[in-house]
Parts: structure tokens; C-alpha cells; sequence
């Protein structure tokens, strides 16, 4: 039985292969959902899918697509946006 502390189902349980050919149960957190676009709920995608305490150790250029509104809007969304400011 594992200690309390990793009893809680918020961690998720990895099977290791040991080197003796025997398994142990690894227990790691569980990643956070993938950021969604902002219209229409599509997830977006080229935004890594990592806890606050490691995006925060990434690059600028990691953490979202070099894009107007990368890591806000998807693609479709964005060049909606852009025909919408066009047509004005």
C-alpha cells in the first residue's frame, strides 16, 4: 500500500519497468488541460501542455505560436478577426 500522501487520485500512476524485470508504480501530477481559443473553444495548438512551475522556466517563443494572438485565438479565429478589421 502506498504512504497516504499518494493515495489521492489527483496523481496519475506510471508502471516502471525495474531492471531485476519486476514493476514499481511511479505517481507524478497530472498535466492541466489544453488552453482553448477564446471564440470559439477549439484547443489550441503549438501551446505546450505543462504546470505553471515549468512554463514559467520555458522561452517566450515555447510557451505560444509567433502569431497575432498566438496562445489566445486559434488560426481560423485569427483570420476571421483580421477579414472582420479588413472589411472596416
Amino acid at each position: 500500500m502506498p504512504r497516504p500522501a499518494l493515495r489521492s487520485r489527483s496523481l496519475r500512476k506510471i508502471k516502471v519497468r525495474l531492471p531485476g524485470g519486476g514493476t514499481a508504480i511511479h505517481y507524478e501530477k497530472k498535466k492541466p488541460s489544453k488552453p482553448r481559443c477564446g471564440v470559439c473553444g477549439k484547443p489550441l495548438s503549438g501551446v505546450p501542455r505543462e504546470p505553471p512551475s515549468k512554463m514559467k522556466t520555458l522561452p517566450k517563443t515555447k510557451k505560444r505560436p509567433e502569431r497575432p494572438y498566438g496562445g489566445n485565438l486559434c488560426s481560423a479565429c485569427m483570420r476571421e478577426k483580421f477579414k472582420e478589421k479588413l472589411m472596416r
